[in-house]
């Protein structure tokens, strides 16, 4: 066979593989710097039982952002802690499937086809020796790496990943994770959409806290959808903290859900207080401090201005600060949200110097999307410049990237376009025909 067709072959073989390189995961530069600062917060103690998928995650971001050897090391790492963690009598196993065709992908895109070819023969062996339980469906190792790896890609995957979960606990029902993980990517893909967890959802993180008593994370979300309805929890919200601050500090920790759990129903003072005691006992957590930031940031925009005190502005300021220094490379929003924070506290020149440096960087589409129509927002409403507010929402809508802040950027424009305040509105008109809306 010719090395064409025989690059072709492998090719074909690589594009059926179930692995990262195949799973039309977003790959933007900001969502791989983001998502690799998220799993670095894990922590290798509160995540343990995702530690190959971890591993085997970072391996992908890294060579997606093109730091092979990072990719390779993780992946590596990868391949030891899924035996580790799944070891019984051998050290081969279909929890290796993804990890073996994430090798095999990095060894063809440094042309390295013989050791690909390799590992695409070691998957063959490992399918073969352990079948999946469904002809129709990938071994439940599988299904369920994918389902972990697809909550971390936003809440439109979420009820995906927790369909994958279902596949998986049905072929294998023993894993107590995988049904946690389940019943937490539907809460979530629930509340993302529509704010409230609906009861039977309520139900199904009842039985699996039962199943799972010390995952903290889960019993936060849990006690946040009890609140919902209506149940008193103000007791069980403190012995939960009680028992979180406890626990190494970790993004699965249980934390932020607990923060916002007492942010919406117990108070915002005493958010701050618990924020604040959860700082003082892991003070090298940069976690704790996203956390804490987020929390005075919510605190600050709940107030009027008349109400607002300097100390909390400041606090919330220098918290923003700080996560920015721990955050190089994924801190856009807490920038974005430092500037808002000068415009309430009426720094409206801090707040349009941060914006204006944030658009001279290097961002990718969606994250100058994002911006550009901040800071339209913050001209229009903050200071009250309409035209120039205009100019940076055409800027947002200009850039061919479906997102969010594209769409409300042009909803925007329409708005203003019908207004009928001539020039401005047969300009945004005339603008917004061109782009064909």
């Amino acid at each position: 066979m010719s090395t064409s067709r025989s690059l072709s072959t492998l090719e074909s073989k690589l594009e059926t593989l179930e692995c990262h390189f195949t799973w039309d995961l977003d790959v933007s530069r900001s969502r791989l710097l983001c998502l690799r600062d998220e799993l670095e917060d894990i922590g290798s103690e509160e995540g343990y039982s995702w530690l190959g998928h971890i591993y085997n995650l970072q391996g992908f971001l890294h060579c997606q952002l093109g730091l092979v050897q990072e990719a390779w090391r993780f992946l590596c790492r990868a391949a030891e802690a899924l035996r580790q963690l799944r070891n019984t009598v051998s050290d081969e196993g279909p929890w290796l499937v993804v990890n073996y065709g994430n090798l095999s992908w990095l060894h063809h895109l440094l042309g390295e086809q013989a050791q690909s070819q390799d590992y695409l023969s070691k998957i063959e062996t490992l399918m073969s020796e352990y079948p999946s339980p469904s002809l129709d469906e990938p071994h439940p190792e599988v299904c369920a790496e994918k389902a972990w790896t697809l909550m971390k890609f936003g809440g439109n995957k979420k009820l995906l990943a927790a369909d994958l979960f279902q596949k998986a606990i049905r072929m294998q029902p023993d894993m107590v994770e995988w049904q946690t993980s389940r019943v937490l990517a539907l809460a979530n893909a629930v509340l993302q959409h529509r704010g409230n967890v609906d009861a039977d959802v309520v139900e199904k993180m009842k039985i699996a806290k039962e199943h799972d008593p010390e995952n903290l994370y889960l019993a936060a979300v849990y006690l946040e959808a009890q609140a919902q309805k209506g149940a008193k929890i103000q007791d069980e919200a403190q012995e939960l903290a009680r028992r979180v601050l406890r626990k190494p500090m970790s993004s699965y920790s249980g934390f932020k859900p607990l923060l916002r759990l007492y942010r919406s129903h117990v108070s915002m003072d005493e958010a701050i207080h618990l924020a604040e005691e959860a700082l003082e006992r892991h003070r090298d957590a940069r976690y704790m401090k996203r956390c804490a930031a987020i929390c005075y940031k919510r605190r600050v925009f709940s107030l009027s201005n008349k109400h607002l005190e300097g100390s909390l502005m400041e606090r919330a300021i220098s918290l923003h600060k700080e996560v920015i220094a721990l955050y190089p490379c994924s801190s856009l929003r807490v920038q974005i949200s430092l500037a808002n924070i000068y415009a309430k506290s009426n720094r409206r020149a801090a707040a349009g110097e941060l914006f204006q440096e944030l658009l001279r960087s290097d961002l990718d589409p969606e994250g100058e999307q994002m911006a550009c129509s901040y800071y339209a927002k913050f001209l229009q409403y903050g200071k009250k410049e309409r035209l120039e507010a205009v100019t940076y929402y055409m800027r947002a809508a200009e850039i061919q990237h479906p997102s969010f802040y594209r769409e409300d950027s042009v909803k925007r424009l329409q708005k203003i376009g019908e207004e009928n305040r001539q020039p401005t509105s047969r300009e945004v008109q005339e603008f917004l025909k061109h782009l064909s809306i």
